[in-house]
């Protein structure tokens, strides 16, 4: 699929009528970006797991889990055993009193003259990565100060006890937007709205069942992937109208920007509302560019762990919950990876919120299986989702380092929100 990605006030007119209201009628800033080909395009083939010709993730009406490490639970089942929590007491509440996680004013790159494959940590699960070739990645942006369904002008659902560390419009450039899958901490209609009004060149990567919304948003450059598809991608500049500056005044670029892009499993689950579990898939994302691999974890469980005692590990042998095999997988037939970017926030209680996310010991396990040579944390310091207080996962990470013989720095690390680093 080739797409030209024009001017602002070109892609506006091409769909006048074609585009929700809400973007067709947003101001759009005058820009200096260059004129962009872009192309999406299947690469032949690689070398997978033998299972995954049979699609087992694939249900009657939508997706699921194909692992015995997984266990499902119905909403009304957690919201039951969460109250019953509260009620006797054995519930935490998280203290959000500043001071918290820090958060420091983003510095990005003055050009895509990238050195080094860099990362910058934006909060909960949203990273925004420069790689050397000067491909520009976001991942699962929601910059609402709220994460929930809007309902008329007001937003629902739990508000950010961390500030954004920037907006949209502070962001130089951005090339793609992945998606990891369509909960309201990861997908975000208003953040996507605003992406479109401030970078309407950016293209859309989300797994299958998600291209029906964003066109319902009115975004055409969307596309969707399945577990182990990939796409080349391929950035061009082209020839036009205006000059053919870089937004902040370098040197025109003439070099293309290539890219691979690889859908991979995880385990979770979707919904944006009672009527729609499993009907979207959810993923993990790879992208290499520049010589440099990056894997996006997502959102993602390891185990499903049943209540243990108070204090005893539920990484003992004694319990040996089943794993899961998708991480593994990807380290063999995609790692390894110069960079990992992995939750390890929201796990608490254990057996709730296990199936579907991870905790920094599980992390860690993740981490290897993936055979990611350095690691990032994420899915954490942003919002109260879970029981654990707000700044235990980076204490809990290494721990759990040290007990892989992992040094607790320099290997998998956390950042402040709005903190770069270099690989």
């Amino acid at each position: 699929m080739r797409l030209l990605l024009r001017s602002p006030l070109t892609w506006r007119t091409q769909y006048p009528r074609g585009i929700h209201p809400a973007i067709r009628n947003m101001s759009t800033p005058p820009t200096t970006e260059v004129l962009y080909a872009l192309t999406v395009a299947k690469f032949p083939a690689r070398p997978s797991p033998e299972d995954v010709l049979k699609k087992s993730h694939h249900a009657q009406n939508g997706f699921r889990n194909p692992w015995e490490s997984f266990r499902d639970l119905q909403s009304r089942d957690i919201m039951q055993t969460m109250i019953s929590r509260r009620l006797n007491g054995k519930a935490n509440t998280p203290d959000t009193t500043p001071p918290t996680v820090t958060v420091r004013k983003p510095e990005f790159l003055p050009s895509r003259d990238t050195p080094k494959l860099r990362a910058t940590w934006l909060g909960h699960a949203c990273y925004h990565v420069e790689f050397p070739s000067g491909l520009r990645v976001l991942f699962d942006p929601v910059f609402d100060a709220r994460c929930g369904p809007c309902c008329g002008p007001f937003q629902l659902g739990p508000k950010r006890f961390t500030e954004p560390p920037c907006q949209i419009k502070d962001i130089p450039v951005i090339d793609a937007v992945v998606i990891s899958h369509n909960h309201y901490d990861h997908l975000s209609y208003p953040t996507i709205l605003e992406i479109v009004k401030r970078h309407p060149n950016c293209h859309f990567f989300a797994p299958l069942g998600n291209k029906s919304w964003f066109h319902s948003s009115g975004i055409q450059n969307v596309t969707e992937m399945d577990w182990w598809d990939e796409r080349d991608i391929e950035l061009s500049p082209k020839e036009g109208k205006g000059p053919q500056v870089e937004p902040v005044g370098e040197a025109p670029v003439t070099a293309e920007i290539k890219a691979r892009i690889s859908c991979l499993p995880c385990q979770h689950i979707t919904a944006r509302s009672a009527f729609d579990k499993y009907k979207t898939l959810w993923a993990s994302w790879a992208i290499e560019s520049g010589g440099s691999k990056v894997y996006f974890a997502g959102d993602s469980g390891y185990r499903s762990v049943d209540e243990v005692p108070e204090g005893e590990d539920d990484w003992d042998p004694k319990y040996n919950f089943p794993i899961c095999p998708a991480f593994k997988q990807v380290g063999e037939f995609r790692g390894p990876f110069d960079l990992g970017l992995i939750p390890i926030g929201a796990y608490a209680p254990r057996h709730i919120f296990s199936p579907a996310h991870s905790d920094p010991h599980d992390a860690v396990h993740i981490f290897k299986d993936t055979k990611c040579r350095k690691a990032l944390g994420m899915h954490w310091g942003t919002w109260v989702l879970t029981e654990e207080d707000v700044l235990e996962p980076p204490k809990k990470l290494k721990e759990a380092l040290k007990k892989h013989d992992l040094a607790e720095t320099g290997v998998f690390d956390v950042c402040d929100i709005g903190e770069s680093r270099e690989f």
